[in-house]
């Protein structure tokens, strides 16, 4: 059986506020949220019903002497009791649906939205704080909605039980009815103190899961280049600011947990003893004042579910606005997203900044003196970043985003890599039989990678693959680059982990494998770059030379400079690496 998506149609987030998105997620499940405030209204009058027929069943039939008035009144409380639990089960199964509709639907606009965001996010929050919104801050949101329910319910309780304490003694009525506004009051600033110590706390926590999961990601990594011990003295320096925030927020909370006790118990205690006072004066019953005792006790359940909500709405609201931060994150798309197909045969790609012209078909070197620059190049060609590239003359951004991202692959080096077998890793999406896995494997040099594991193509690969080392999954993330069969594939430095043999070989069958495709290749490998049909020099955001990498090493300074430093100038020091690796 096919798994059930919770939102087939999620629907479109309220965006404008904190509470407004926590409004629409209300609004998308009126009659539950309904039924749950019914419940919830029901139960907690319920409690303070109870306290009536005690006191009925001490004056009419107790006191009186009236054997089955006693027992009518004493049925009544065992079967209030009995309703009162039934109704405690329905609340509590009602909201609990609330809160995980509330859940799903969040859970599924952020899934929907970063689909479509796309590699934008990346480049806008890291990873550790996208996985901190879709899963703590997802479930914090949901919990405000308890305010539907046992929330609602405790205000129109607090009516209910003002009326009946008026019909025992008008004096008690005014003393609980005023002092529970009194709590309220007492607590609101340290609920706004809490507000902002939250804020800063969250915000911390987010910047530190990020860093941890950076670290996980590049541990191999940090361990070659002798990086370990800096980046743990930084994490830990920055894991001191949590703590220190986190202490923060932990004082006040404790506060408010020791008020929320400790004023409702003062309170309760000054009601007992003028309650006792006026019973003795002969002003009311004690049955009345067993009743009065009752109701006050019934009110400290809905100040304290009040008093929780409070403390979840102010969580709840810090959690909505990172969730509409993430939101807010609008995938590239400057003149809409374009509706004209991709050109046909032979088409050439330009970009205007820096003058680049690749020609269709080959294999196409690009040497960039700044590698920053030439991640943005492939992000321009590719339209991942603001771009007047032309294809075939054809602005990209008036092409159908469905054709561009069909027919042009961006593939970094370090891009992501699914959990699955190999076999799924490799094809993806993308029906591919055993034939044609094997001979992009062979193209990548990679072949050796699925002869090693002990199942070949259906070994199971961890997420990341961690389980392979550097170059065995920049070989396997070439192989699926190259299996996908793109129109135009931009690689960008796609052997920088493997040695100087294997790059060559990569060099070679990377030729043959894409003939008559567009391969565009943004290294500074002389082996790859000297393999290539044509290479352009690009320095100081333009091209400055283009030809053949002989060409280029004999004519252009600069090139030759670029491609064959480290033949002159050697490998950088250890500690060198890790200290631009922290950087």
């Amino acid at each position: 059986m096919a798994p059930q998506i919770p939102h087939a149609e999620p629907g479109s987030p309220d965006t404008r506020s904190p509470l407004r998105y926590i409004w629409w997620l209300a609004r998308c499940q009126p009659w539950r949220v309904l039924r749950g405030t019914f419940f919830g209204t029901a139960w907690m009058v319920g409690l303070a019903a109870r306290p009536y027929l005690v006191s009925r069943a001490i004056d009419d039939g107790l006191r009186a002497g009236n054997t089955v008035s006693l027992l009518l009144w004493s049925a009544a409380i065992v079967v209030a009791g009995a309703a009162l639990a039934h109704l405690a089960i329905l609340r509590h199964r009602t909201m609990t649906m609330v809160r995980e509709d509330a859940s799903a639907r969040s859970a599924e606009v952020l899934l929907r939205h970063l689909s479509r965001v796309g590699a934008v996010l990346p480049r806008r929050l890291a990873t550790g704080e996208v996985a901190t919104v879709g899963g703590s801050d997802v479930r914090q949101v949901a919990a405000v909605l308890s305010l539907a329910g046992p929330g609602l319910g405790g205000i129109i309780a607090y009516g209910v039980v003002a009326v009946l304490l008026w019909t025992v003694s008008p004096l008690l009525a005014l003393v609980v009815l005023l002092g529970i506004p009194v709590i309220v009051a007492t607590m609101g600033p340290l609920l706004r103190r809490l507000d902002r110590a939250e804020r800063s706390y969250r915000q911390e926590q987010g910047l530190l899961t990020a860093r941890a999961g950076d670290i996980v990601a590049g541990l191999r990594v940090l361990a070659g280049v002798g990086g370990r011990e800096l980046f743990a003295r930084r994490y830990a320096a920055r894991s001191a600011v949590a703590l220190a925030r986190g202490y923060r927020v932990g004082a006040v909370v404790s506060w408010v947990d020791a008020l929320t006790v400790a004023i409702p118990g003062a309170f309760l205690a000054a009601v007992v003893w003028l309650t006792a006072r006026m019973t003795v004066t002969g002003e009311i019953s004690i049955g009345q004042m067993v009743a009065v005792y009752g109701y006050a006790a019934a009110l400290m359940v809905p100040v304290w579910f009040l008093l929780e909500d409070s403390y979840d709405l102010i969580r709840g609201r810090v959690a909505a606005g990172r969730i509409i931060a993430l939101l807010g994150i609008k995938p590239y798309d400057a003149d809409g997203p374009g509706a004209e197909p991709a050109p046909g045969r032979p088409a050439d790609l330009h970009d205007p900044v820096t003058g680049l012209t690749v020609p269709e078909g080959g294999l196409f070197g690009v040497a960039v003196d700044d590698p920053a620059e030439g991640l943005a190049l492939a992000d321009r060609l590719g339209r991942y970043a603001e771009s007047r590239v032309t294809w075939g003359g054809v602005p990209v951004t008036k092409i159908a985003l469905g054709e561009i991202r069909a027919s042009i692959l961006v593939a970094e080096h370090d891009s992501y890599l699914f959990a699955g077998t190999l076999r799924d890793v490799l094809r993806g999406p993308v029906r591919r039989d055993d034939a044609e896995i094997t001979a992009a494997l062979h193209a990548a040099s990679a072949e050796d990678v699925a002869e090693a594991l002990p199942d070949g193509l259906d070994t199971p690969v961890g997420t990341r693959a961690l389980d392979l080392s550097g170059g065995q999954r920049q070989r396997i993330r070439l192989a699926r680059a190259l299996l996908a069969r793109p129109r135009v594939l931009i690689l960008v430095e796609p052997a920088s982990a493997v040695d100087a043999h294997t790059e060559a070989r990569i060099a070679e069958r990377m030729a043959a494998f894409r003939d008559g495709l567009t391969t565009i290749v943004i290294t500074t490998s002389p082996l790859l770059l000297g393999r290539a049909d044509m290479v352009a020099h690009v320095s100081g955001g333009r091209v400055t030379g283009t030809g053949t990498h002989a060409q280029l090493v004999e004519h252009d300074p600069g090139y030759r400079e670029l491609v064959l430093r480290q033949s002159r100038s050697g490998e950088a020091s250890r500690a060198t690496v890790a200290e631009e690796a922290v950087r």
